[in-house]
C-alpha cells in the first residue's frame, strides 16, 4: 500500500482564479512585483555554519539574516506560524510570530499561497524539536504564484509532465534538482581535466553546408541570406580535424549535436557530446585516456568510480576491458574462435535472432552485424571493443596489419555505447575513396550515408599529422553517474511533440 494517499481531486481553475483575485488586489495596492529585496543569505550555507548550534548557543547571537526563495509548505496555528522557504541551495524553516510581525503583516504571511515568492529579513533560532528557523521581522511578497503547485507527497506523477514542465519537476524534486546538478559538475570537471591535459576548448560552427562526422539523418534548414540549404550539426568531428591541420594538436568540443532520427531511452534528437583530437595519438592512446576522464569525472560529479546502476554496480576504478568483436563473439554470443570466423555461421546466427544478413555482406560486417545483435547489452563492465570493419568506419584509419578492419574502438557500459574513438585516416587520397563510396550509397538511397566533402578532403591535402579522435557521449555518461533510466530524465528539455 502506498504510504502518502492519493492527491484529492481539485478543481485547479478555481484555484488559479483565487490567486488571480489576490493578484488584483495586489495591483490595486501599489507595485505588484517588487524588484528591490536583495537577499545576503543562502540556505545551505546557514544550515552548514549554524545547524550544529543548539539553541542556547544559537539564539544570544542574534544572527540577522536575509533570505529570499519560494514558500513550499505553511502550517497557520492561531498567533504563530510556521512556513518552509526553499532557494536555488536547500530549504529553511520560517517563523511567522503576531507579535513580532504586526497584525498587518501576519494576516498577509496567512494568505500567501504554496508557491509564491518571498523576502524574508530575521534571526535564527532553534525550535523545540532542534530545526533550525528565521525568527520573522519582516517578509515581502516579491512574485504572486498564479498555478498552484503538485501535491507536496506526489510531485508530477506523469513522466510526460515533468518533462515538458521542468520548472515543475525541479521546485518539487528533489532528485530531479541533484541530477542536473551532478550533470553540472560533471561538465566543469571534464572541461578541467581536458585543459589540465593540455587541450584547447574551441567553438565550432552548428550550421554545416554538408552534414559530416557520422552516418546519420541531418535536419535541413535554409540560409536566407546566403540563399542555402544548410544543416544541423550531427558532429563536429570534420571541423576539429580542420583546426589539427591548422596546427593546434590537441583540441576539444563540449558540443550540441543534431539527428533527424528516432527518439528512445537512450536517443533524443537534440543532444550533448565531447569530442576531443590529439596529434601524434593513435587508437591505444585515446582509450587509455578515455578510461582516465571517465573515471575523474565520476569522482567529480558523484564522489565515486563505484555506482549503482538499475541495481547492478559499475566500477570504474579497474582498468576497462578490451577486445575485439571476433572475441566478444567468443565471450558472449557462445561461438568458438572458428564458428566467429565462419561467414555461414555468422549468417545463420544473424538469421536466427531475426536481423538482416544480406548477401554482399563481407566477413566483417557480418561479426559486426552479430556483435550488435546480441553482445551489446551483455557488456555491463567498463568494455572497449576493438577492430571495426572498415566498411562501417568511413573516418577511422585502416590498420597497417589488416588492412580490412580499422584502428578504432566503442566504449560500452552497461550494455550502451559511451564512446567512440580512432586513430583519424590522415590520406587524402584514401579519404576521398571513402567519400566517393559513401556518396554512392546516398544515391542508392541510404539516407544515413555521408556527403562527399570536397573542403575537408582539400585539408587532408594540405597535411594532418598522425592523430586520435574520440566522442564522448555526455547525456548517457550523465545517465550511468545519476542511474536515470532515460536520457530524458538528464536533458533538462528534452524533444517531446508539440502539446497541441
Amino acid at each position: 500500500m502506498s504510504q502518502n494517499p492519493a492527491p484529492p481531486l481539485v478543481d485547479e481553475n478555481a484555484l488559479i482564479a483565487e490567486r488571480r483575485a489576490k493578484l488584483a488586489a495586489l495591483r490595486s495596492a501599489g507595485p505588484a512585483f517588487p524588484n528591490d529585496f536583495k537577499p545576503r543569505d543562502r540556505a545551505a550555507a546557514l544550515a552548514s555554519r549554524y545547524g550544529v548550534m543548539d539553541n542556547e548557543t544559537l539564539e544570544p547571537l542574534g544572527v540577522a539574516v536575509s533570505i529570499a526563495g519560494r514558500l513550499m509548505l505553511k502550517r497557520i496555528m492561531g498567533k504563530a506560524s510556521f512556513g518552509t522557504l526553499q532557494d536555488a541551495t536547500g530549504r529553511i524553516q520560517l517563523y511567522a510570530a503576531r507579535d513580532a510581525l504586526g497584525e498587518e503583516a501576519y494576516d498577509r504571511f496567512k494568505h500567501l499561497d504554496l508557491g509564491d515568492i518571498v523576502g524574508a529579513e530575521g534571526t535564527l533560532f532553534k525550535t523545540r524539536t532542534g530545526e533550525l528557523s528565521v525568527r520573522l521581522s519582516s517578509l515581502k511578497l516579491l512574485t504572486k504564484s498564479l498555478r498552484p503547485l503538485p501535491d507536496k507527497f506526489h510531485g508530477l506523477a506523469d513522466a510526460e509532465q515533468k518533462y515538458r514542465q521542468r520548472y515543475v519537476d525541479l521546485i518539487t524534486d528533489g532528485d530531479a534538482r541533484a541530477r542536473f546538478m551532478a550533470r553540472s559538475r560533471l561538465l566543469a570537471s571534464i572541461r578541467g581535466f581536458m585543459v589540465d591535459n593540455g587541450f584547447m576548448e574551441v567553438e565550432t560552427p552548428m550550421l554545416h553546408p554538408i552534414p559530416g562526422g557520422a552516418n546519420a539523418r541531418p535536419f535541413v534548414t535554409h540560409h536566407n541570406a546566403l540563399d542555402q540549404q544548410m544543416f544541423l550539426r550531427i558532429a563536429p568531428e570534420l571541423y576539429l580535424k580542420r583546426l589539427i591541420v591548422g596546427g593546434f594538436e590537441r583540441v576539444f568540443e563540449i558540443n550540441r549535436s543534431f539527428r533527424n532520427e528516432g527518439v528512445s531511452v537512450r536517443h533524443n534528437p537534440e543532444f550533448t557530446m565531447m569530442e576531443f583530437y590529439a596529434a601524434y595519438w593513435n587508437h591505444h592512446d585515446l582509450m587509455d585516456f578515455t578510461e582516465a576522464v571517465l573515471r575523474h569525472a565520476a569522482v567529480e560529479a558523484v564522489g565515486s568510480a563505484t555506482l549503482t546502476y538499475a541495481g547492478r554496480e559499475v566500477d570504474l576504478a579497474p582498468a576497462f576491458a578490451r577486445m575485439t568483436v571476433r572475441e566478444a563473439l567468443v565471450r558472449h554470443a557462445g561461438l568458438s574462435d572458428a564458428e566467429a570466423g565462419d561467414a555461414a555461421v555468422l549468417r545463420e546466427r544473424l538469421q536466427g535472432a531475426g536481423e538482416p544478413a544480406p548477401a554482399h555482406w563481407s566477413l566483417a560486417e557480418l561479426q559486426f552485424g552479430l556483435f550488435e545483435a546480441v553482445v551489446e547489452g551483455e557488456l555491463w563492465q567498463p568494455t572497449f571493443i576493438v577492430d571495426y570493419p572498415v566498411e562501417v568506419s568511413p573516418l577511422a584509419r585502416a590498420s597497417d596489419a589488416d588492412p580490412s578492419i580499422t584502428e578504432r574502438f566503442e566504449l560500452f557500459i552497461t550494455g550502451r555505447e559511451m564512446a567512440n574513438g580512432f586513430s583519424e585516416l590522415n590520406d587524402a587520397e584514401d579519404q576521398a575513396a571513402r567519400f566517393r563510396a559513401q556518396a554512392a550509397n546516398k544515391e542508392a538511397g541510404d539516407e544515413e550515408a555521408m556527403y562527399y566533402d570536397a573542403d575537408f578532403v582539400r585539408a587532408l591535402e594540405v597535411g594532418m599529422p598522425p592523430t586520435g579522435g574520440c566522442g564522448i557521449g555526455i547525456d548517457r555518461l550523465v545517465m550511468l553517474l545519476t542511474d536515470s533510466p532515460s536520457i530524458r530524465d538528464v536533458i533538462l528539455f528534452p524533444s517531446l511533440r508539440h502539446e497541441g
